[in-house]
């Protein structure tokens, strides 16, 4: 961690002693941490949960605010072929390559409403998001199902609206309606069907190889391709204010 980052939380952390809980990064936003960086939030009581807070100031009106990051890929240095509970939980490193956790996303879009946008860009360059005006995961009764609609194309096409109403599935708890488990098969974990059109989670793999069908990073609207992993991707929601 940078001796930057380090002043940043040093700085914020002092904000949460005086009684000021943020309970994600548009909370801390609007308390004046314009800078992207690593952030305490409090999604569910006391707790505090660290997350990468990508601070948009520029652009498109529907682009600029806080946004919280809940899934990135980067660099293939963490390994997203993990069991339930680390997916429950949450891993890897938040100024890295992470995921957020279930039961996180859960507590933070329970009750208020969140947009969704993912950003991607391959080995060669090309870069591409796709934002959805809707975004919630359920509770893990429910099998922390996905809610997600309302695309707009930036260039990545809709690869997730597909997996709307799935349940979350991995290597050791099978929730797909696929008659064989999606997460196996497709190395991977994620709100599969039969089994996907987006892999986000599975094996990092460079660039395209028609060798590895579906098991890579994948959002199959990319060149409208399976054999296409991502050299980055990250998955970002917004809270929505309701007039």
């Amino acid at each position: 961690m940078t001796m930057f980052v380090v002043a940043l939380l040093s700085v914020f952390t002092a904000s949460v002693v005086c009684g000021f809980k943020p309970f994600d990064c548009s909370d801390v936003y609007k308390a004046g941490q314009t800078v992207s960086g690593i952030y305490s939030i409090y999604p569910a009581g006391d707790i505090p949960v660290w997350v990468y807070c990508q601070m948009i100031s520029d652009g498109k009106e529907e682009d600029k605010g806080a946004w919280t990051v809940i899934q990135r890929r980067m660099d293939g240095s963490v390994n997203f072929y993990q069991p339930w509970n680390q997916y429950k939980r949450g891993f890897g490193a938040t100024e890295g390559e992470y995921w957020l956790g279930l039961e996180n996303m859960y507590q933070l879009t329970r009750n208020n409403k969140y947009m969704l946008r993912v950003d991607l860009e391959d080995f060669t360059g090309r870069k591409g998001s796709a934002l959805y005006s809707s975004f919630s995961v359920g509770p893990e009764a429910d099998g922390y199902k996905l809610q997600v609609s309302g695309f707009t194309d930036g260039g990545a096409g809709d690869s997730l609206t597909d997996h709307n109403d799935q349940k979350f599935s991995t290597f050791d708890k099978d929730q797909d309606v696929y008659e064989n488990n999606c997460a196996k098969e497709f190395l991977g974990a994620f709100w599969y069907k039969f089994c996907h059109t987006a892999n986000p989670n599975g094996v990092y793999l460079w660039g395209e190889d028609d060798t590895h069908f579906g098991t890579g990073v994948v959002w199959s609207t990319w060149k409208n391709s399976f054999t296409v992993s991502m050299k980055s991707i990250g998955m970002k929601i917004k809270r929505v204010a309701i007039c």
